[in-house]
C-alpha cells in the first residue's frame, strides 16, 4: 500500500522529533523482546545435551527428572534445570544445560534457608532486583508483567477505537434522530460507575474460571465502559467534514454512506485518531495497574506491576526494593509512551497538515 505525500510528510516530521522517535523504537524493541520472554527469563533451560542428544525444554511439555538420569523422588518430579546444570558441570561427562540470562520464572517460588521470603537484590544469587514476599524473582515478574500490560493495552485500544470510531462517524454523518438517540444512550451509559461494575462482576465470577477467561472478562468490561470518549471526537470531526465539497462530490457520484464515511471522511479525521492512541495506551496501563493494586485486576498469580506495588507498600520498611523496582518500571513505561504521544500529536497537528479527497 502506497502512502500519500501528506502522510509521508507527517511521518518525516515524527522522525525529526528525536525524543518521540527513539522512544517509539525503544517501546517496540521492549515489546518484541517481551514476546520472547521465555528465552530471556525463565526457569526452564533453553537447551539440554544429555548422552549426546539435544532437547529444548523452553516451549515443550514438562520434563521429569528421570529423562535426564535423576533417581529417586527427583526422577518423578519436574526437572529443576538449575540443579541439573550444577550436576552436569560436576559430572564432567559431556552433558550440558544452557539456561536463560535470568534463570528464574515469574511463578517460581524460591526458598532460601528453607523460608519463602523477600531477599534483597543479589548478583551472586541471580536475583538482580531481589525477590518478593513469596520468593518470586522481581525482574521476572516485572518483565512478564510488562508483556501482559502492553498486550492488554493494545487490545483495549483496538477494541475501544473500533467501537468509538464506528459509532462516532455514524452519529456525525447521519445526524437527526440517530444522533440524538445515541447521545442520550451514551450519556446514560457514561454515568454507570466503572469500578463498581468491576467489583460486582468479579465478586460473582466462579474461581474455577481460567486466568485467560478472567483476563478476557476484565478486558470486555473495560472496553464497554471506555469507548464513549472517542465517539464525541469522531462525531464532531465527521459532522464538520461531511459539509466539505469532497463529501458532496462523492454523494453526487453515487458513493454509498459506508464508502463516504470510511474512504473519504475518516482519512481526513485520522489526526484525531492517531494522536489519542498513545494516551489511550497510557490510560489502559494505568487502569490495569490501579485495579491490580486494589485487588480487582488481573487474577493471581498473573505477573503484574500493580500487584508488586501492592506488595511493596505493604512491606515498605522490610523490603523497599519491591516497591522501588515496580515504581521505577511503571514510571519508565508511562514516560516512554508519553514522549511518543507528544511527538505524534505535534507531527500530526491538523493545523499544519490537512487533506481533502
Amino acid at each position: 500500500m502506497r502512502l500519500n505525500p501528506l502522510t509521508l510528510r507527517k511521518l518525516r516530521r515524527f522522525r525529526a522529533l528525536k525524543r518521540g522517535y527513539y522512544s517509539f523504537w525503544l517501546l517496540v524493541g521492549l515489546t518484541v523482546l517481551s514476546l520472547f520472554a521465555e528465552l530471556l527469563i525463565n526457569d526452564r533451560a533453553l537447551a539440554v545435551r544429555y548422552e549426546g542428544e539435544w532437547s529444548f525444554p523452553t516451549y515443550s511439555a514438562v520434563r521429569l527428572g528421570g529423562e535426564f538420569g535423576l533417581e529417586g523422588e527427583a526422577a518423578r518430579a519436574p526437572v529443576d534445570y538449575r540443579q541439573l546444570k550444577s550436576r552436569f558441570e560436576a559430572g564432567g561427562a559431556g552433558n550440558r544445560v544452557i539456561m536463560p540470562v535470568v534463570p528464574f520464572g515469574p511463578y517460581e517460588n524460591n526458598a532460601y534457608d528453607g523460608i519463602l521470603r523477600a531477599i534483597p537484590p543479589s548478583v551472586e544469587r541471580g536475583h538482580y532486583l531481589g525477590t518478593d514476599t513469596t520468593g518470586r524473582d522481581i525482574l521476572a515478574r516485572l518483565f512478564y508483567g510488562f508483556r501482559t500490560a502492553i498486550l492488554f493495552a493494545a487490545a483495549f485500544t483496538a477494541l475501544t477505537y473500533l467501537i468509538g470510531i464506528t459509532l462516532g462517524c455514524m452519529m456525525g454523518y447521519f445526524g437527526g434522530m440517530f444522533d440524538l438517540l445515541f447521545q442520550r444512550l451514551i450519556e446514560i451509559w457514561s454515568n454507570i460507575p466503572f469500578l463498581y461494575m468491576v467489583i460486582i462482576v468479579f465478586s460473582v465470577i466462579p474461581g474455577t474460571y481460567s486466568i485467560t477467561a478472567r483476563i478476557m472478562i476484565l478486558l470486555t468490561i473495560m472496553v464497554l465502559f471506555s469507548w464513549t470518549f472517542m465517539t464525541y471526537y469522531m462525531r464532531t470531526e465527521t459532522y464538520r467534514e461531511k459539509a466539505r465539497d469532497y463529501a458532496a462530490a462523492a454523494r453526487v457520484l453515487g458513493a454509498g454512506s459506508a464508502r463516504i464515511i470510511f474512504r473519504h471522511i475518516l482519512p481526513n479525521t485520522i489526526s484525531t485518531v492517531v494522536t489519542f492512541i498513545p494516551f489511550t495506551v497510557i490510560a489502559a496501563i494505568t487502569y490495569i495497574t490501579a485495579l491490580d493494586f486494589l485487588g480487582w485486576g488481573l487474577p493471581p498469580p498473573t505477573p503484574s506491576i500493580g500487584e508488586l506495588l501492592k506488595q511493596g507498600t505493604a512491606n515498605l520498611t522490610t523490603a523497599p526494593w519491591i516497591v522501588s523496582s515496580a515504581f521505577v518500571a511503571l514510571v519508565f513505561i508511562l514516560t516512554v509512551v508519553t514522549f511518543i504521544g507528544e511527538s505524534i500529536r505535534e507531527a500530526f497537528d491538523p493545523r499544519k497538515f490537512t487533506v481533502y479527497q
